[in-house]
């Protein structure tokens, strides 16, 4: 019984011993927002960057982390992800354009007859609502640099409302940063069989019709507060509320067809779009150029089945694709497109990295492709003045480094959410890669 005592205090003694400032000194700092700093310091304090630079002072109350030989970059962040979400599992926004999906545990609805049944519209929901610090992907993604993810519900058309979240918390609320950045769209059709929509078109109509309904409704909601006297009150729609409330609308693009589709349709609509998944980006870099229209660019880049059929013979297309698609970020960082990078569909870190370093080996400089995964992903969603570089007043959100970020070999030392202080465990190798394994 004593022993457990002893146990009980000491644990909590363990939990209360909480830094009141962290100071990392002399490391090689990149704050992404200014040039590198060769040998200097970073002070957090209360969940915040306190103080940043060469010649920064420790203070007294400061735990110091020794920083020589090592490299302090900005928290990371996943521009597109369902980390934190309960039961995702892999599918699509559009064809190619690879995401994680939580998968609906609901009764299946009677076949949509029309847009007027909402069909496979959750529009209402909100990823700040459903995330979960206990959720696994939280700590392995954690482990691999990532600090922030930007989170939606996956599954449906109008799947629902995206949220900033930083991976750290006690509960779902202390994760979220930013409660609403957008309204996530997928081009899923029901088939021929299973009731509206049940082509391409038919989805592209729907998601039209919802716009110019939400339009009206807005209409109608001012007519009646202005006169609510002698104007009919208008039936409530969730639906509807939950389009009306993303700021921005993220839509689903492969081919550059479906860019100069969506471009156009966003104008017609006067949406604010971010584009994702384009597996043909680096062929429409000039429909992009100067629209102000950001994409999300998967890490998943293409590649040929592994158990496909053999006897399977590949679209000169599809090769091109494959072989071309990692070019997308380069060219996009040449001609001004605005771009940030995503990890849909990824499930091992050492793949993160090996999607990154396609990119910087089709031309991509390991500047912009940092800038791609903090900073720029940052700017996307509003949330820049907070996050994405190391400055004075941002959130405490690092990623400590022995070796440069994206060099083959380099070690995620310590990744810092919030001010709290993680270090990631290794990860397990591959079974035919360890200890000779068969």
């Amino acid at each position: 019984m004593n022993r457990l005592l002893f146990a009980l205090v000491a644990l909590c003694a363990i939990r209360a011993e909480v830094p009141s400032a962290i100071a990392i000194r002399n490391a090689r700092i990149v704050p992404v927002s200014s040039p590198a700093i060769a040998k200097g310091t970073v002070v957090l304090r209360n969940g915040l960057i306190e103080a940043v630079g060469a010649e920064i002072p420790i203070p007294s109350d400061a735990w110091v982390i020794e920083g020589d030989g090592l490299t302090v970059y900005p928290g990371l962040i996943d521009a597109l992800s369902s980390t934190g979400m309960p039961d995702a599992g892999p599918a699509s926004g559009a064809r190619g354009a690879a995401a994680a999906v939580p998968i609906s545990t609901t009764p299946a609805a009677p076949p949509a007859r029309g847009p007027e049944d909402r069909p496979n519209t959750t529009s209402w929901l909100r990823a700040a609502d459903l995330v979960k610090p206990s959720e696994k992907r939280v700590e392995s993604a954690r482990d691999a640099g990532f600090t922030t993810a930007v989170a939606f519900p996956m599954h449906g058309i109008f799947a629902g409302q995206g949220a900033v979240i930083d991976l750290t918390g006690e509960n779902g609320g202390e994760m979220v940063v930013v409660p609403s950045v957008g309204q996530y769209v997928t081009l899923t059709s029901n088939g021929f069989t299973g009731g509206y929509p049940g082509s391409l078109m038919g989805v592209i109509a729907y998601i039209r019709q919802i716009y110019i309904d939400a339009g009206y409704y807005q209409k109608a909601k001012a007519a009646y507060a202005k006169d609510p006297r002698s104007v009919p009150r208008p039936a409530y729609d969730r639906a509807l509320e939950g389009v009306i409330e993303s700021p921005r609308v993220l839509l689903p693009v492969n081919r550059r067809i479906d860019i100069d589709r969506m471009l156009r349709f966003a104008a017609e609509l006067k949406l604010n779009p971010v584009l994702y998944g384009p597996v043909e980006g680096y062929r429409s870099a000039d429909l992009l150029k100067g629209s102000g229209v950001p994409v999300l660019l998967n890490l998943k880049w293409p590649e040929k089945a592994k158990d496909g059929d053999p006897e399977d013979v590949d679209t000169m297309r599809a090769r091109e694709n494959r072989a071309n698609a990692p070019d997308t970020a380069a060219v996009f960082a040449k001609s001004g497109v605005k771009f940030a990078f995503y990890t849909g569909g990824i499930e091992k870190r050492a793949d993160v990295w090996k999607g990154v370093k396609k990119a910087i080996d089709a031309g991509l400089t390991p500047d912009d492709a940092l800038r791609a995964m903090t900073l720029s992903p940052a700017e996307i969603y509003g949330v820049s003045d907070r996050m994405g570089s190391i400055e004075k007043g941002k959130i405490a959100n690092l990623v400590v480094t022995k070796g440069d970020l994206f060099q083959t070999g380099s070690e995620v030392k310590y990744v810092i959410v919030d001010g709290v202080k993680f270090e990631p465990t290794p990860e397990e190798a591959p079974k035919h890669e360890a200890g000779g394994g068969q």
